[in-house]
């Protein structure tokens, strides 16, 4: 073997990234490398163990049976290794590194930089990568450590936490209401033009009474739709059509009159936001901190909702 020395820990960690991004040149764009030094790691991986990890062809990687138990091994060292060293380097559980967080484009860009400016603030030694997407999460390809979730579609292998519900409201431009007087009952909003939040509804509404809990669902022909919540708001805003959006973000459009809130004893059902991340042996301390700052933050925004119970999803 060479004689300089070798971090076996980045070895290992290397390898653990090959394997779950699914590729050497995944890997490499991971780790902010290249693909060569990513091969030539893994070599020295071998080469130390006497065993072959991979077997690898133009188009597909396979694990050996000792590539699968080192990868076991790795994976527990790994998690062992950032438990010591966050317990001895924080000992007051100070959150240090950087943590990568993926939020919904309209939560990530608006109510919440005012409380992750303040988390920031309290902590100098935390970085935080910000990306705002509205698609699921894929942890290990986007090498993400944690995402904000908005409805009730959640990964069941990962841990979900309740954190507040999004209410949302039908609304429309009085323009448009005055060529549609008359609006006392779910089923006539049916006449109204449309516009849909494809990410949440498309072809049909459901409204369920306050009182009653009546529902009652009718379709729609949307003359737009997109997966973008400002989007949507600001095709309502310009009288093409009545839409159901989260109700912050309305919030001063109804206050000076621009939008009306249609039929408000008729409520749409609100969306659960949660904080999910993937399961794992040990969670450092900027991810526990990320989380009891978003349980106690998020609920108190403009226009959401407190909820009960911050429970593990399917608990």
């Amino acid at each position: 073997m060479p004689s300089e020395r070798i971090d076996r820990l980045e070895l290992m960690h290397t390898f653990v990234r090959i394997i779950e991004s699914g590729s050497l040149s995944a890997a490499a764009l991971q780790l902010g490398t290249t693909q060569a030094t990513v091969s030539r790691r893994l070599k020295t991986l071998e080469d130390l163990l006497g065993a072959r990890l991979l077997l690898r062809t133009t188009h597909a990687m396979k694990l050996t049976d000792d590539g699968e138990r080192c990868y076991q091994h790795a994976r527990g060292i790994i998690g062992n290794w950032a438990a010591l060293e966050d317990e001895l380097k924080n000992a007051e559980d100070d959150p240090v590194g950087i943590l990568r967080v993926r939020a919904p484009h309209a939560f990530g860009q608006d109510q919440l930089i005012a409380p992750l400016t303040s988390f920031l603030n309290h902590h100098p030694k935390l970085a935080i990568e910000w990306t705002l997407n509205d698609k699921s999460p894929d942890f290990i390809g986007e090498n993400i450590d944690c995402a904000i979730h908005v409805g009730p579609d959640i990964d069941p292998t990962c841990i979900a936490v309740p954190l507040a519900e999004v209410p949302r409201i039908v609304v429309a431009t009085p323009e448009l209401l005055n060529h549609h007087p008359d609006m006392t009952h779910p089923s006539q909003l049916a006449s109204l033009p449309w516009v849909a939040l494809s990410t949440f509804y498309r072809r049909e509404v459901t409204l369920t009474h306050e009182q009653t809990r009546e529902p009652v669902s009718f379709t729609i022909s949307p003359r737009l739709s997109s997966d973008s919540l400002y989007a949507v708001r600001r095709t309502v805003l310009n009288g093409i059509g009545a839409g159901i959006v989260s109700a912050w973000v309305v919030l001063e459009d109804l206050a000076q009159g621009r939008l009306v809130h249609l039929l408000p004893e008729w409520q749409v059902s609100p969306l659960p936001m949660y904080l999910v991340y993937p399961y794992a042996r040990y969670y450092p301390a900027r991810l526990r901190k990320f989380l009891s700052l978003m349980r106690e933050a998020m609920p108190e925004l403009a226009g959401m909702r407190r909820i009960e119970g911050n429970k593990k999803a399917g608990q």
